[in-house]
């Protein structure tokens, strides 16, 4: 594949730290976007004597208020592909949350859908992120799920399934866009294992965060659109998504697509 160029919100992130080395590994230029100027190092240091490029761009996605905001960050960095791995992360209460996690991403997605050069968005989202039941869980992890969407992550929950919901809509808007979204599970620490289990998984599990990166990355040198879950398991990185890739799974189904392309196109 051709070198590419991907923007990557919330690069100061766990996971879009471990990301990013896997981006410039493959020879691509990564315009990270961070909050503040003093996580600029860490980000250098993760890709030291890679053979990509990384530039850092310091804008709050908190500040991001419109379309237009995001589309002045999608012009300034040309990107290829789209990447976000950002979120309030529980801090500041439902107000940041929303103005994170739904409102600044779905303008990114919305600036992008309208973008033709942008061909790829991979959000990473969560694995409870669902209106309906999944037909391959049980009622019990159906019940499980709904527990903790109404309850801990009651603010989380709305925030990112509609930023879930949107990109889906605009990848059946403009065909030439892979909407791409991950959905891990519990995220742990540790070094990758290299091995998964992608796709239709159980409702709960845990899953590392240099595991999802390297899913992510994988993803995105893909092409694969859809909803993906993703937890630990037995199955290698590289044949988990050359498995879901052949038999065209998509954790979508049981969702309301048609209801989600109604809503947000």
């Amino acid at each position: 594949m051709t070198s590419k160029r991907v923007l990557l919100l919330g690069g100061h992130g766990k996971v879009s730290l471990l990301l990013t080395p896997h981006l410039v590994s493959k020879s691509w230029h990564v315009t990270s976007v961070i909050r503040a100027a003093n996580q600029q190092n860490d980000i250098l240091a993760a890709v030291k004597n890679q053979p990509g490029k990384v530039e850092v761009l310091v804008s709050s996605l908190e500040d991001i208020s419109s379309k237009a905001d995001a589309q002045k960050v999608i012009d300034e960095s040309k990107p290829d592909y789209v990447v976000w791995s950002a979120g309030a992360g529980g801090k500041g209460g439902p107000e940041r949350t929303q103005a994170i996690d739904h409102d600044s991403c779905m303008y990114f997605v919305r600036a992008a859908a309208d973008t033709p050069s942008v061909t790829k968005f991979l959000l990473v989202s969560y694995l409870g992120s669902r209106r309906f039941k999944a037909p391959w869980w049980s009622a019990e992890e159906w019940e499980e799920t709904q527990d903790q969407n109404h309850g801990a992550l009651k603010s989380y929950h709305p925030a990112k399934l509609a930023s879930d919901e949107c990109l889906t809509a605009q990848g059946f808007k403009r065909a030439s866009l892979q909407a791409i979204v991950l959905r891990p599970g519990r995220l742990t620490d540790g070094t990758e294992t290299g091995k998964v289990s992608l796709g239709k998984t159980k409702a709960r599990g845990n899953v590392t965060r240099a595991d999802v990166a390297a899913v992510a990355a994988g993803l995105l040198d893909s092409e694969g659109k859809g909803w993906f879950d993703l937890l630990e398991g037995d199955e290698t990185t590289v044949d988990a998504i050359e498995r879901v890739l052949k038999d065209k799974v998509d954790c979508v189904v049981g969702e309301d697509v048609e209801g989600m392309i109604r809503d947000y196109s």
